[in-house]
């Protein structure tokens, strides 16, 4: 079986995330999925930030999460992301949220998020050569 690198990140569920029944709003998974791109990012190498001051940026243009369970205040959650498309100018990532605890495990959320990389005016440049060639090696399932 081959598989393309993941990043694993975790988080407890915060009381500012929840309503009043305690079930999480449906927009913080969204929230989630950035802490999950970002860790994925950083673990590549580059970050945010040193794209930014390099003077591009990264605009999400689409997202779609499917929900499939509540998350609730104080569970323990993990965000796994993935490269499910590159581009020379766009990247397209995929996310699975769970529930670790308390057990069972249970999938939470199944989502992509599409970015595109932006000058500073707002428009379309190509990725940084060495970020473009990251993301490529890390869609690329591994043997």
């Amino acid at each position: 079986m081959t598989t393309r690198r993941r990043s694993v990140s975790t988080l407890r569920v915060r009381y500012a995330e929840t309503d009043q029944m305690g079930v999480v709003y449906h927009a913080h998974y969204l929230v989630w999925c950035e802490i999950g791109r970002t860790d994925f990012l950083r673990a590549l190498g580059r970050t945010y930030a040193e794209l930014e001051r390099d003077g591009v940026f990264l605009a999400v243009t689409e997202a779609h999460v499917r929900y499939l369970a509540s998350a609730h205040y104080d569970e323990e959650i993990r965000i796994e992301t993935w490269i499910e498309r590159v581009q020379s100018r766009a990247v397209t990532f995929g996310y699975e949220i769970s529930r670790v605890s308390p057990a069972p495990e249970t999938r939470l959320a199944v989502a992509t998020t599409t970015l595109v990389a932006l000058d500073s005016q707002g428009a379309p440049v190509r990725l940084p050569p060495d970020v473009l060639q990251a993301l490529r090696d890390a869609s690329t399932p591994a043997p």
